[in-house]
Order: C-alpha cells, then sequence, then structure tokens
C-alpha cells in the first residue's frame, strides 16, 4: 500500500517542514507554507531510484566531444539580439513577466516568424489558459495564419507528452508552466512540486530530442518569478519582461544565458497589430525637438550590451515651498543621484538646501549606466543657473563622490556613436592614447566637474 505524509512545503523556494510557519527560514518569505502531501518510499524503492539515475558512464573531460552550437534565428531582430543570436536546438527559455505584458503575443509572432524561415516545419503551441477560439482571435489580429502551427489547449501532462511524440514539432511554446499539472504527483497546479516536476519533464523530452522550447511563466506582485527558484536552475535562459504594461514600450531582459550573454536588452513596442522589435532607440530616447538650446537637458550615450543608444535628461531645479526640498528620479538610481547632488553642491558651492530637484530619463527606461552620471550633472547645473545647453554637445563619463571624472566601459564605441549622430562637442574623461578618427565631433577631456562647469558657465557671457 502507497503510504503518504503530510509536510508543509514554501512555494517560493521549496523548503519543507513538518511543521506550518509564518516565515520560511530558507528564503525568508511570508505566508508562504501550503499543505501537501507526500509519497513515503520504501528503502528498496530509493535504492532503485538512485541506481537509476546514476547510471551514466563517466568520462574523462579530454575524451568528451566538442559540439559547436548552431543558431537558429527566430526573425525577431530584438528577441535574437537578447538570446545571444538566436535560438540553439535543445534550448530551454522560460519568458517571464507580469500578465498582460505581451509574453503570449510575442511567442504567437515567434511560431510565425520560426514556421516562415523552417520551412513550413511544425511549431506546437501549448495552452493552458486560453482555449482554441481564442487563440485563434488572437492569430487573426496578429495576421498569422499557417497550417504549419498546430495548437493543443491541455493542462495535463502526460497528453501534452503524448502530444508532442505524436507531432514531433520543431518548436514548442508553453504558455504557461504554472497552469500544467502531472497527474503522478499531488498538489494543484502551479505548486512547488507541480511545477518542478513539468519543468523537468518537458526539459527531459526537449533535450533527448533537441526541440527548442519556450516556457511562459507569471511573476509574483514583487517583480520576482512565480514558482521556485529551482525553476531557473532547469532552464537555459531565462528572459524578464521588466516595465510595466501600461507603457507601450516593453524592455526585455536576460537574467540568465548559457549560450550567450546576459547584457543585451531587446526593446519592443505594443501596438494594435502585436509587439513589434524597436531598431532604433532614438525615437523613444529623444525628445521631438533636439535642434535647439534648451535650459536643463543633457544627451548621453548609454551602453547596453553591445549596443549603445542615445539617452535624454531633462533636469528641473526650482524653489521649494516645503520644509525639507525634494529629490525626485525617474529612470535612474534615487540613491546615486542624491550623491552627484551633494558633489555639485560640495565643490561647485550651488545651494540646494531651499530648492526642489526633479530629473527624468526620457522615454520611461530604466538605465543604470553609469556612463550617464556626466549628463545628470550638467543638466542640473544648467537649470540650477538658466543658461541652455547647445543640442549639439553630448556628455559621457562616470561622476565619483569627490566630483572627479572617471573612464567608463566602451568609451570608443561611445564616442563614434555620438559622433556618427552628428553631435559637434563631445564632453568626455580622459582617454588613453587614442587613434579615434571623428567626422564632426571634438573630444574635449574632463577630469572632474569644476571643469565642466567652467565650460557652462561660459555659455553666459
Amino acid at each position: 500500500m502507497v503510504k503518504f505524509k503530510t509536510i508543509y512545503k514554501c512555494q517560493e523556494c521549496g523548503y519543507t517542514s513538518s511543521k506550518w510557519a509564518g516565515q520560511c527560514s530558507d528564503c525568508g518569505a511570508w505566508n508562504s507554507f501550503v499543505e501537501e502531501a507526500e509519497q513515503v518510499l520504501s528503502k528498496a524503492a530509493i535504492k532503485n531510484r538512485t541506481m537509476t539515475e546514476f547510471s551514466s558512464k563517466i568520462l574523462k573531460l579530454s575524451d568528451a566531444c566538442i559540439v559547436n552550437e548552431k543558431y537558429i534565428l527566430t526573425n525577431i531582430p530584438e528577441l535574437d539580439r537578447v538570446l545571444g543570436g538566436g535560438i540553439i536546438n535543445g534550448q530551454v527559455v522560460l519568458l517571464a513577466g507580469p500578465p498582460g505584458i505581451g509574453k503570449s503575443t510575442l511567442m504567437l509572432e515567434a511560431a510565425k516568424s520560426w514556421n516562415a524561415s523552417q520551412g513550413k516545419s511544425s511549431v506546437l503551441y501549448i495552452s493552458g489558459e486560453e482555449s482554441p477560439s481564442q487563440i485563434s482571435a488572437r492569430a487573426k489580429r496578429l495576421s498569422v495564419k499557417s497550417d504549419s502551427i498546430y495548437i493543443l489547449s491541455e493542462t495535463n501532462l502526460e497528453k501534452i507528452m503524448a502530444g508532442i511524440n505524436d507531432l514531433k514539432p520543431s518548436l514548442i511554446i508553453v504558455d504557461s508552466v504554472q497552469t500544467i499539472y502531472h497527474p503522478e504527483f499531488l498538489g494543484g497546479a502551479g505548486s512547488v512540486g507541480q511545477v518542478r516536476e513539468c519543468a523537468a519533464e518537458l526539459l527531459k523530452v526537449c533535450k533527448s530530442k533537441n526541440i527548442p522550447l519556450f516556457i511562459l511563466g507569471h511573476i509574483t506582485k514583487d517583480g520576482g518569478l512565480a514558482g521556485p527558484k529551482i525553476l531557473e536552475h532547469i532552464v537555459d535562459t531565462v528572459l524578464y519582461f521588466d516595465i510595466e504594461k501600461k507603457d507601450i514600450y516593453r524592455i526585455l531582459r536576460a537574467n540568465k544565458n548559457r549560450f550567450g550573454s546576459t547584457d543585451e536588452i531587446g526593446i519592443f513596442e505594443m501596438t494594435d497589430k502585436g509587439i513589434i522589435s524597436v531598431s532604433s532607440t532614438s525615437d523613444i530616447l529623444l525628445s521631438g525637438d533636439i535642434g535647439a538650446s534648451t535650459i536643463g537637458r543633457a544627451i548621453s550615450v548609454s551602453a547596453e550590451g553591445s549596443r549603445c543608444m542615445m539617452a535624454e535628461l531633462q533636469a528641473l531645479v526650482s524653489h521649494t515651498y516645503y520644509p525639507y526640498p525634494r529629490r525626485i528620479v525617474t529612470g535612474m538610481d534615487l540613491n546615486k543621484a542624491q550623491v552627484l547632488i551633494a558633489a555639485i553642491e560640495k565643490k561647485l558651492a550651488i545651494k540646494f538646501d531651499d530648492k526642489d530637484v526633479f530629473v527624468s530619463l526620457q522615454g520611461g527606461i530604466k538605465i543604470k549606466d553609469p556612463a550617464l552620471d556626466i549628463a545628470f550633472c550638467a543638466a542640473v547645473i544648467s537649470s540650477a543657473k538658466d543658461i541652455p545647453l547647445p543640442a549639439d554637445w553630448i556628455f559621457i563619463g562616470e561622476v565619483g563622490i569627490l566630483a572627479q571624472v572617471s573612464n567608463v566601459s566602451m568609451l570608443n564605441k561611445r564616442i563614434l556613436e555620438a559622433d556618427r549622430s552628428g553631435f559637434k562637442k563631445i564632453f568626455a574623461p580622459k582617454m588613453a592614447e587614442s587613434k579615434l578618427k571623428l567626422k564632426n565631433a571634438k573630444v574635449v577631456e574632463i577630469t572632474d566637474l569644476k571643469q565642466l562647469y567652467a565650460a557652462i558657465c561660459a555659455l553666459k557671457k
């Protein structure tokens, strides 16, 4: 007779306890323990399982064969960029984001592009949340028409595995893993045990058959992946949408990638015809009229992976009517902004004790690149002194706590991008020997904020 015992399992990290507790002692999550039943295995069953799991042959590292992985393009430029050049056969990708952010839309677009590029090879779209009619309605809105895209609306893992074995698709999409359950395991769909076992079974079949797999997952209200953290360790790549769904632009980032870099980002725009890649970032990161000199506006060059993007900072320094002056920053780290404001006040003798400081990064995108520090300081100084900054000036460099200007990564590439964009004067930290051939721009090397302040004040004379 099969025996079961009652346990309490944390739904965040999978930690088990014999008693219920308000806080998980392993991950610190509150009210995350759920009562579950676990099968009690005999010693013989445990020994048999252990012998089965560790039956692989031990090899020398020098005898292991090297497999040259080949990237397969999904033909969605921004998705291929984040993946590191495309997807690899057998790769398992976890795509996470809040509801309504565009995960299902992006995957349906990927199924369409994959189907067209791979010679009409079959794609299996497994949905546990929507009916075939709902998926069909979205496909019609996105103009997705193909006889090689198959839909399976199912939550039972055994039936899903049978469908995969019958169809033998070249790409599998699961929407979402929290809706699937394994009939041989206890617990409802979305519980720690079910998510772990279902993901492991899907990974096993995809690795053995060299089929790429996209798994869609939900995130919690705190922004973390819903379900056990072990799910992130199982898959090869973890992608996150990190912008609120109310914004028109979606930012896709890689938190983990065994086959590529995690520094790249993908930018998408949500339209009535679907989610499309944004190749020109200047359209969203720069305001419409950039030809005129403006008080409190400074341009910089941000680097995300191998991509250089123009970034515009807008600052407003005004007299405060509150006992404590406000510091409001959007798109940048508030703590770093506080440090930069203090450095300006200390080194340049500009008082902010009776002034509110508001700084915004154009486009609604969050950037933590330290190369924007000089542009931040230039915008604040410009607004505080009512001196408009020329539209053809650009600022690149990191500012330290003592107001010194430091070098940043990919400085030469940033300068070349600014020169290509038509800027005439580039304020940058002192470089080592460089043989850059600039067509339009002149590099002004600065070592601290005093030199930047002198250059801005010279505009008023």
